[in-house]
């Protein structure tokens, strides 16, 4: 059985419009909802045995602040240029990658792959998945080269606002 969790990361800064979209930081709340993120998956006792992230900076600082909240040793993160801009295919091409020894996979992307990855491999729709939004979903696979459309299950689909009251 394999695990994968889709996360979308913080929300991003516009304040300098000189930065390439690459390299847009975290803003004020993208800063607030990683860390509350985090918490979430700390208390579902999340453990992933692999990170993959974009390298975007907002990727990154989002990548950075979860994997602290679940004590995930930062020098194990795996930064990937190929998530910036991938789509639904990239996503399955670099998800088919990954070593079989992982059992639960935690990934950082973008819009609008990422909703469109997610949708495509649970057959679940999700209209968006808003930024620092988590979708858990597990596989009875033992193989990543096995993910197909429709062969995740969706274990629990999460997000910053559900909170609010919280917050």
């Amino acid at each position: 059985m394999k695990k994968l969790y889709l996360i979308r990361h913080a929300k991003s800064s516009w304040a300098d419009p000189t930065l390439r979209d690459f390299d847009r930081p975290l803003n004020k709340r993208g800063r607030r909802d990683a860390p509350f993120m985090g918490k979430k998956l700390a208390e579902r006792k999340i453990k992933p045995d692999f990170i993959i992230s974009s390298s975007a900076k907002r990727a990154e600082q989002t990548v950075q602040i979860l994997a602290k909240a679940i004590a995930y040793p930062q020098k194990r993160i795996y930064f990937s240029e190929a998530i910036y801009l991938a789509d639904e295919n990239g996503l399955y091409r670099i998800l088919r990658s990954c070593d079989d020894r992982v059992n639960s996979l935690l990934l950082v992307g973008h819009n609008f792959g990422i909703t469109d990855f997610a949708v495509s491999i649970s057959g679940t729709q999700i209209e968006n998945i808003p930024t620092c939004g988590i979708v858990a979903m597990k596989f009875d696979l033992d193989s990543w080269q096995q993910v197909e459309p429709n062969t995740g299950r969706l274990l629990f689909f999460d997000w910053p606002k559900k909170y609010k009251k919280e917050r």
